[in-house]
């Protein structure tokens, strides 16, 4: 649904200890510190306004946008096909047209802003830290088993092989600026604490 894509969720407040070989900006300095962040928030590579997408989700995202566009003629004349009906009050049709209408232009104007603020195809320094770009492999405290996932926009969950975790999501939030070696306990949602080591960190390579 189109509507998914623009709905605001609460914006709960995350706190995680870190123990890193080097402390996040703004974090007190030592062998572990405590930070109050949100829990979700924009997707970013170095301010909260920018976006990292690869050239393949970027057009995905072009093409979309070009296609919402191109349908808000048609979409008009649905609407004012319904309005012709009859009694607005009760024209299921007429309020289904416009509440879509609305979805369509909402997702136009994120649509917007996101290509409008993305940094496009070019893949952050291969410096062992983790960052919207990259491919992080984390390990959870009591299971040998690992997980690798792509830190970046959701949007690129459609295109890339690879499951995708937003920069904005608790553990997103976690793992950004903290280097290979670290461990992070983090807050999921329902109120548990995980904690991971974040064992390997590279560059996305599409």
């Amino acid at each position: 649904m189109i509507g998914e894509y623009f709905a605001e969720p609460p914006v709960p407040v995350l706190r995680f200890m870190a123990s890193s070989p080097s402390v996040p900006l703004g974090a007190a300095s030592g062998p572990s510190s405590t930070r109050l962040i949100p829990a979700f928030g924009s997707c970013t590579v170095t301010s909260t306004s920018v976006t990292w997408l690869t050239r393949e989700a970027y057009d995905r995202l072009a093409r979309e946008l070009a296609e919402l566009i191109a349908n808000r003629p048609a979409m008009a004349q649905e609407i004012n096909a319904r309005r012709e009906e009859g009694d607005l009050k009760e024209n299921g049709g007429y309020h289904a047209a416009r509440e879509e209408q609305g979805k369509q232009e909402g997702r136009i104007l994120q649509l917007q802003q996101l290509l409008r603020d993305a940094q496009v195809g070019e893949a952050p320094a291969d410096n062992g830290v983790a960052e919207p770009g990259k491919v992080v492999t984390i390990r959870y405290e009591g299971d040998d088993d690992t997980e690798t996932f792509l830190i970046g926009s959701r949007e690129e969950a459609q295109t890339a092989d690879i499951d995708v975790y937003s920069p904005g999501s608790p553990l997103g939030q976690a793992l950004i600026g903290q280097h290979e070696g670290a461990t992070v306990s983090y807050q999921t949602p329902n109120g548990k604490t995980l904690t991971v080591t974040l064992t390997s960190v590279k560059p996305f390579t599409g």
